[in-house]
């Protein structure tokens, strides 16, 4: 191919004159409605933003308050299993009658003091972690709490009180680890009332 045989690739003319695009002419008005359609975005933009910086403080607190239960109430299915040691120690201590403590020998009343020291120990060392005793004894019923085993005739108190507690209860926090199992008094007809009515004034 010779240089004749080629063919020009641009077939203009060439002109000492630069070629220019044409020019951008911004417009007068901007479209109708452009700046409705920006507020709107801008609007929705912030409800989004505040709805999740409202639901961000929820997870916050809902994970701080789950995070308290867990180190509070965690120990809930252990508290519940050391409640027959102590309620063993009680049983230990309530099995050696009055009088026989009174005339005990000291072998016997320092066997007594150690199991009475052991048993304050276990109830403090729960207690550390939240778990407390309640002893309902002379209290009116509260089903919340106490668990009702009987009813016990004593018109001296007035019904749906305490008269005998069986098992003490304990509580955790604010819930109840296990209910106090309590005989409730059937209480007078006449006497009831009467003692309801001093307690009202």
């Amino acid at each position: 191919m010779t240089d004749r045989d080629r063919q020009p690739d641009d077939t203009t003319p060439p002109t000492d004159e630069p070629v220019v695009s044409k020019p951008y002419i911004m417009p007068d008005d901007p479209e109708p409605g452009s700046v409705e359609l920006l507020q709107k975005e801008v609007a929705e933009a912030r409800d989004r933003m505040l709805r999740t910086l409202a639901e961000m403080e929820n997870l916050r607190k809902r994970t701080t308050k789950e995070v308290a239960d867990a180190r509070l109430y965690g120990i809930t299915g252990f508290a519940r299993d050391v409640l027959d040691i102590a309620d063993n120690l009680q049983r230990a201590l309530d099995a050696v009658p009055a009088e026989a403590r009174a005339a005990a020998d000291p072998g016997l009343t320092s066997l007594i003091e150690g199991v009475e020291l052991t048993e304050r120990s276990l109830l403090n060392a729960l207690e550390k972690h939240g778990v407390k005793k309640f002893d309902p004894q002379g209290q009116k019923f509260d089903p919340n709490f106490q668990q009702a085993m009987y009813e016990v005739p004593d018109a001296s108190v007035p019904a749906g009180t305490v008269v005998q507690v069986m098992q003490a209860g304990y509580t955790i926090g604010e819930r109840v680890l296990r209910p106090a199992l309590v005989g409730v008094a059937k209480g007078g007809s006449k006497a009831a009332p009467a003692a309801n009515s001093n307690e009202v004034n």
